[in-house]
């Protein structure tokens, strides 16, 4: 995977169209925006506390399933 693609695209996704910015969702992690950009980027970096806190705060009729689906379980599933 090249270092500029996302690891979660459907978050990344559901980020880009209600508006969150990785600036807004560090911050209800009480994360830094770095710290943040590297949990959308590395595998393993997001706890599940943190995926049910962004889920429940930002996306809440959505699964954790969908949201945090790895780009790699994608391209096998399709």
């Amino acid at each position: 995977m090249k270092n500029h693609e996302a690891l979660y695209p459907n978050l990344k996704a559901e980020m880009a169209r209600c508006g969150l910015t990785g600036g807004a969702a560090a911050k209800a992690l009480g994360k830094n925006p770095g710290t943040f950009s590297a949990k959308l980027n590395e595998p393993s970096r997001f706890r599940l506390d943190e995926a049910i806190r962004l889920r429940d705060r930002f996306f809440p009729g959505m699964s954790l399933d969908y949201l945090f689906e790895r780009k790699e379980e994608s391209q096998a599933a399709g």
